[in-house]
C-alpha cells in the first residue's frame, strides 16, 4: 500500500494561492483553512467583513482532508464522558448542537453548490459480536434521553438493508450520511475565494502578539487585525494556546482498490450507509463514490509532547487491513491501495473547546473535534462569526463549560498510552470472539 502524506481525498491545488509577502491587514485574520477556518471566513465575508486566511500548506491539508467523511450528528457521541460534568439540560443542548451541524453543512452544500458525493443515507453504529449489544443499547438509551433520534436494527433489519453479514445489529440514525471531505473542503475554498476572502497558502504562522490589534508573524510577512481566529484544531497547542486543554491523537485510514462489479454484487450494501462500530476504539467502514472501501481509526496513537509528525503508522494500517479481512471475507484478494494518517484534537471530556483569549478577548479559538469534525467544526464557523459581530448564538451557552486540564509530560504520555493499550486489548478480545465460527 502507498502512504499518502496529504491524505486520500485531496490533491495539491494546481493553482495554489500565493504565500503571504510583506504586511496585510483585515477586520479578521483566520489561521487554518479547514472546515472551521473556511466556514468562519465565509460567514464573516457574508456579513461584510474583510478576512485574511493563513494556511501553512494548502486548504484541506490537515484533518479536514484526511477524515472518514462522515457527516454525522450526535450518534456515537461519548455521552457518558460529559453528562455528569455538565448536567442533563446542558447535555441536551450539546446533543442538539451536534445534530444541528448536519443541517448546517447540508445547507452550505446547497448554498455554495458544492458537489462532494454526499449521500444522505444516515449512519449505522453496528456491532460485530453479541457482547457489544449491551453497550450499544445503553448508549442508545442515553442518546434518546438527550434528544438523539435513532432506532435499533436487529439482524433481520440489517439483512433487509443489504448490510454485510459481519454486522449483527445496530443503532441507526437517518440524519446525515457520507461525503468526500476533500471535495467539500475544496468547495469551501472556491466559495471563500469567490466571496473575496484573501487566502494565503504555504504560509506558516510563526507567532502572534496580543493587543487591541493582533499581529501575526509568518516566514515572509505579517498580518494584523482587531480579531484573530485560531481554527487550527490539533495544531493549536503548537501556537502556544490550549496546550493544557486538548491533545492531538493520530488516527489512520486505508483505502482499497476499486471494487469490480462482481465484488460490489457480492458485497451488497446498496444504501451505502456509513458504518461505525461500538468498539472502545471504533472502526468505521464506508463505500466511496469511486467504489472503494475506506476503513478508519481502529488504532489511535499519541506522540510524546503532543507532537504531530506527518509519518506513516504501520501498526495502525495492519490493524485496519485485518479489520477489512474480518468484516468483508467475500472480498478476499481485494488489495489495499493507499493509507494515510492525521491528527484530531481531543479534550479529556470529549467536548468541543471554544472560547476566547488575550487581554482584549479578541483571540478566538475552536478545537476538540474528537472525531466529529465535519459537522461540528463546520458549524463553528457560524458560532465564531456570531461572536465577532455580537450576534447571540443559541448554542454558545451550551458549549461553555470548564474543560478539564491535561496532564504534564511524561504523565500524559504514560496515561494515554496505557489507556489506549488497554482499550486495544479489550477490542481485540471482542474481535477474536467475532472470528470464531458460531456453534
Amino acid at each position: 500500500m502507498g502512504f499518502r502524506a496529504i491524505g486520500g481525498w485531496v490533491e495539491r491545488p494546481e493553482h495554489p494561492q500565493p504565500a503571504l509577502q510583506d504586511h496585510v491587514s483585515a477586520d479578521v485574520v483566520v489561521v487554518g483553512a479547514g472546515f472551521a477556518g473556511l466556514n468562519t471566513a465565509l460567514e464573516l465575508a457574508a456579513r461584510g467583513a474583510s478576512v485574511v486566511v493563513l494556511e501553512r500548506d494548502f486548504a484541506g491539508f490537515g484533518a479536514s482532508g484526511r477524515n472518514a467523511g462522515y457527516l454525522g450528528g450526535s450518534l456515537a457521541v461519548e455521552y457518558d464522558m460529559f453528562l455528569k460534568r455538565v448536567g442533563h439540560e446542558q447535555a441536551k443542548q450539546i446533543v442538539a448542537f451536534y445534530d444541528a451541524g448536519v443541517d448546517y453543512v447540508e445547507g452550505k452544500l446547497a448554498a455554495y453548490g458544492i458537489a462532494c458525493d454526499y449521500i444522505a443515507s444516515g449512519i449505522i453504529r453496528a456491532g460485530v459480536h453479541l457482547s457489544q449489544e449491551k453497550k450499544l443499547r445503553k448508549d442508545m438509551r442515553t442518546g434518546l434521553e438527550l434528544g438523539s433520534v435513532s432506532r435499533f436494527l436487529d439482524s433481520a433489519d440489517l439483512r433487509a438493508r443489504g448490510i454485510p453479514p459481519a454486522f449483527l445489529f445496530g443503532c441507526y440514525t437517518e440524519r446525515g450520511g457520507t461525503l468526500d471531505p476533500g471535495k467539500y473542503v475544496m468547495g469551501l475554498r472556491r466559495a471563500a475565494l469567490a466571496a473575496g476572502v484573501r487566502i494565503y497558502e504555504n504560509t506558516e504562522v510563526l507567532s502572534f502578539s496580543e493587543g487591541a490589534t493582533v499581529r501575526v508573524e509568518t516566514a515572509r510577512g505579517s498580518a494584523s487585525a482587531p480579531f484573530l481566529v485560531l481554527a487550527t484544531n490539533a495544531y493549536t497547542p503548537q501556537l502556544g494556546l490550549l496546550g493544557n486543554k486538548v491533545m492531538p491523537l493520530r488516527v489512520s485510514a486505508i483505502e482499497t482498490e476499486p471494487l469490480s462489479a462482481a465484488q460490489l454484487a457480492a458485497l451488497g450494501w446498496p444504501g451505502r450507509e456509513g458504518i461505525m462500530t461500538p468498539h472502545w476504539v471504533m472502526e468505521s467502514h464506508r463505500l466511496t463514490a469511486r467504489n472503494t472501501l475506506v476503513i478508519t481509526t481502529k488504532q489511535i496513537d499519541y506522540v510524546y509532547g503532543g507532537r504531530t509528525p506527518n509519518v506513516p503508522d504501520i501498526d495502525a494500517y495492519h490493524a485496519l487491513e485485518t479489520a477489512l479481512r474480518d468484516r468483508f471475507p467475500m472480498l478476499a484478494g481485494l488489495r489495499v491501495r493507499s493509507c494515510w494518517s492525521g491528527y484530531i484534537s481531543v479534550a479529556y471530556d470529549a467536548l468541543p473547546v471554544v472560547g476566547e483569549a488575550g487581554e482584549y478577548r479578541n483571540i478566538l479559538y475552536a478545537a476538540g473535534c474528537s472525531g466529529h469534525g465535519v459537522a461540528t467544526q463546520s458549524m463553528m464557523g457560524q458560532l465564531l462569526a456570531d461572536r465577532l459581530d455580537g450576534t447571540e448564538n443559541p448554542f454558545r451557552p451550551a458549549l461553555e463549560h470548564k474543560t478539564p486540564s491535561t496532564l504534564p509530560e511524561p504523565l500524559q504520555w504514560c496515561a494515554v498510552k496505557t489507556t489506549l493499550g488497554l482499550l486495544n486489548v479489550v477490542d481485540e478480545y471482542v474481535n477474536r470472539k467475532a472470528r470464531r465460527p458460531a456453534p
